[in-house]
């Protein structure tokens, strides 16, 4: 990170902090001075605000730096049981408490706390007064049938659900944006498979509180294992979160140790990919479908012979149409793995033309239109391929890369894909490829006599690569 975006990152983070931290003291405050407010029963406050003290302690991060937890569960149990007159002050200094964690005592944290802060009691407060409001004041602190009130319970937590859930994640997208920005932070994806059960952990909590309305503290066990039971989901979909990145990564480091000029390749293909993805207007769902197909593209040269990868002359046909098969490799190795079978589509047509030619995958006839997410791929691969050291070229640079591309658009890309990732790397400010104006033929040239000068100018892979001949083409992969 250079200088300049850190002291941007940290006059954002004094703004957030300052914002957030007088929105959460005046919402807090108002709390206490509304007249129809009082605190409810002190132990049952203590214990429920331990239970959600522990679950946003507990937090798992569901998308890169956004956690989740059944804590709007324990929130909306106690607002119904504290009830109208209680539930506003009881759920704000609930979330007033749970906003410093051990990790930010451990790390000396001071940005975190401020506006967690700000952000859980507002979504408290909002959500609990719209309960409090649906709710009313009619209803009786406790009883023992089904009377009327159960119909306003119910709708009052739908609907404080709903306002909870849009508030903190507005909120939190708002935060990490304004400080991470769009490159550091991946977007966010499958967003409505975190918030729908959120809202429902919400709803499932205000019947709990109606259980307890009912029956009394013989339900408390009951409502504590449906709690557990509620962080054990988010864990869950947390790990198996964990375990598909890993996967693709396995894939990743296998075919770096067998293809040592793709060491880099993947992910720099990915991060472009994303670049394309977000200039277009993709959400995060369809971002992320783009890079995990970025990071998997390759994985069929595991198939290809590592003599062939690795040989020092030109190919022959017979060479080169093996070289092309890896796309239906991908197909073989990965066809048994659920979560990629979306990306493999777009991975196999990565050497696809817009114009119908080049070669396809499964699925796919020559004289086809790729998808438009495998023409993104075949952009971002493309322009790493020219702007990275190969065993047949050395690095050409940047604006080469990007004249090539034009030059091939509307027959071997898609021409708005092109533009879109000009657009989006002209505005990133990043540069690729060598520091020295060559030609391909000079640059194949230079790669076989393996200039000292040449490795200096590679900016991706630095002196130390190793350059020797190879093959032919914009792109062979």
């Amino acid at each position: 990170m250079s200088r300049a975006v850190a002291q941007r990152q940290h006059k954002s983070k004094i703004r957030l902090a300052v914002g957030f931290g007088v929105l959460g003291v005046t919402l807090l405050a108002a709390t206490f001075l509304v007249p129809w407010q009082t605190f409810p029963d002190p132990v049952l406050w203590v214990a429920f605000a331990a239970a959600f003290i522990y679950f946003e302690w507990n937090s798992v991060e569901v998308n890169d730096r956004l956690f989740a937890s059944p804590s709007i569960m324990v929130l909306l149990t106690a607002a119904v049981i504290f009830g109208p007159t209680g539930a506003v002050i009881g759920a704000g200094a609930m979330a007033a408490l749970a906003v410093v964690t051990p990790a930010d005592v451990r790390e000396r944290r001071w940005f975190q706390p401020v506006v967690n802060f700000g952000q859980l009691v507002a979504s408290a407060v909002i959500a609990s007064t719209v309960l409090a409001l649906v709710v009313g004041f009619g209803l009786p602190a406790g009883g023992t049938s089904l009377d009327a009130g159960l119909w306003r319970i119910a709708l009052g937590s739908a609907l404080a659900s709903i306002a909870y859930g849009t508030v903190n994640y507005r909120m939190v997208l708002f935060i990490v944006s304004r400080v991470y920005g769009r490159l550091e932070v991946r977007p966010w994806s499958h967003i409505a498979a975190i918030l729908l059960p959120m809202t429902g952990m919400g709803f499932l909590g205000g019947m709990l509180g109606a259980t307890y309305l009912i029956i009394g503290t013989a339900a408390l066990p009951l409502i504590a294992v449906v709690f557990f039971v509620g962080y054990l989901a988010f864990e869950s979909y947390a790990r198996l979160r964990e375990a598909q990145e890993s996967t693709i990564r396995g894939f990743i480091k296998a075919l770096e140790a067998k293809d040592l000029y793709t060491r880099g390749h993947t992910e720099r293909v990915a991060r472009f990919a994303e670049m394309i993805g977000k200039q277009m207007g993709y959400d995060g769902t369809q971002l992320e479908r783009v890079r995990w197909a970025a990071l998997i593209h390759d994985v069929g040269k595991l198939a290809v012979p590592r003599e062939l990868i690795r040989k020092r002359a030109r190919l022959t046909e017979e060479e080169y149409e093996v070289m092309q098969h890896h796309v239906h490799f991908v197909e073989d190795l990965l066809e048994d793995v659920d979560f990629l079978k979306p990306m493999i589509e777009i991975a196999t047509n990565h050497h696809a033309h817009y114009d119908g030619n080049g070669y396809h995958g499964g699925g796919h006839e020559h004289g086809d239109t790729p998808s438009k997410e495998a023409c993104i791929l075949a952009v971002a691969d493309t322009f790493d391929a020219i702007t990275s050291t190969r065993s047949y070229r050395v690095a050409l640079t940047q604006p080469y890369a990007y004249a090539e591309l034009r030059r091939h658009a509307g027959a071997q890309f898609d021409p708005e894909v092109v533009e879109a990732f000009i657009a989006a790397m002209e505005k990133s400010g990043h540069s690729y490829g060598s520091t020295i104006e060559l030609t391909d033929s000079e640059a194949r040239s230079l790669a076989e006599e393996g200039l000292d000068e040449m490795r200096k100018a590679d900016q991706v892979h630095g002196r130390d690569f190793p350059l020797a001949p190879m093959r032919r083409g914009v792109n062979d992969g």
